[in-house]
């Protein structure tokens, strides 16, 4: 599924319906015994980014928390026509975490777990899919 995007448009739009969920994301870290919650939001302090090295491209984790020793990745998925970012994104966290023995945990709001799931098994990333409301 597409949808058309112009610039600022409904690019922001999706951006902040995105950036609505992290507080709900912080919630699920805290009551499932994370530490040290990182958020990409106002009151947090903001997860260290990490560029790739084929194009400089920087990829900020929405969330990021210390649970059993390691440092995992909580990103809010939902459905985009932005794919190839979300799942350049992906990889990289999914990839960070299974070096530091660690997991990616996407977090998917109602109407979005099995286009995240789909994602997923398609591009072969490693990752929990958790529904969130």
């Amino acid at each position: 599924m597409s949808f058309p995007v112009g610039r600022g448009g409904n690019h922001s739009l999706l951006f902040m319906e995105k950036e609505s969920f992290i507080p709900i994301v912080v919630k699920w870290a805290q009551a499932h015994g994370f530490k040290e919650i990182q958020a990409n939001m106002e009151g947090f302090e903001t997860p260290k980014s990490y560029e790739r090295a084929a194009d400089n491209e920087k990829f900020t984790p929405d969330v990021t928390g210390v649970n059993m020793f390691n440092r995992h990745y909580l990103e809010v998925s939902m459905k985009t026509d932005q794919l190839r970012g979300s799942v350049s994104k992906w990889k990289l966290l999914s990839e960070l975490a299974g070096m530091k023995g660690a997991k990616l945990y996407l977090m998917a709001p109602r109407g979005h777990v099995r286009f995240t799931r789909e994602i997923i098994t398609q591009y072969n990333i490693p990752a929990e899919v958790i529904k969130i409301d």
